[in-house]
């Protein structure tokens, strides 16, 4: 497993289309569904071993009314020019509603990593929505969520604040 010594550079490096799922915030009452891009749990255990190393983090899960923190220790490597040093963020989140404890605690450290750089430019993403009367994510459009993420990350995804999926758009 390669380390690297820029504190960031793993965890700042752009989200990946396989390292996005996408969730249904809601369906309009036209019938098109806006959806979200989201981390995994594993994305940012994968992300935060490739950039210190799987010794060199730890997560610490606290319990707390109505959700759970999540605190983050990473050990910064030594250089030539600079000791080793430990940080240490925190973020929270409520229990959800599937799977409460699960989904509460993996919130939380997905929310924590955020405060390392980890995923914060889907924060910028445009709005997106699916021109479907389905309730769930059409395979044709995952196909077009994937090329939209490969757009964004190379710059040259133009579009506006928001982008709308259609079936006809896929290529055959």
């Amino acid at each position: 497993m390669e380390q690297t010594t820029n504190a960031l550079e793993v965890m700042t490096q752009p989200i990946q289309p396989e390292e996005i799922e996408w969730r249904v915030q809601m369906q309009t009452k036209t019938g098109k569904l806006i959806v979200v891009p989201y981390l995994t749990n594993r994305t940012v255990m994968e992300r935060f071993d490739r950039q210190f190393g799987w010794q060199n983090w730890q997560n610490e899960i606290t319990e707390i009314q109505g959700g759970f923190l999540c605190k983050i220790t990473v050990t910064v490597p030594a250089t030539d020019a600079t000791p080793a040093v430990q940080l240490a963020k925190m973020d929270g989140a409520s229990r959800t509603d599937i799977e409460p404890v699960k989904g509460g605690i993996s919130d939380a450290m997905k929310r924590c990593a955020v405060q390392f750089g980890l995923g914060r430019s889907l924060y910028n993403y445009p709005k997106i929505m699916i021109d479907t009367p389905d309730k769930f994510i059409p395979d044709w459009a995952n196909q077009q969520l994937d090329v939209l993420v490969k757009k964004i990350n190379d710059g040259s995804y133009r579009g506006g604040d928001m982008v709308v999926l259609k079936v006809s758009y896929q290529k055959a």
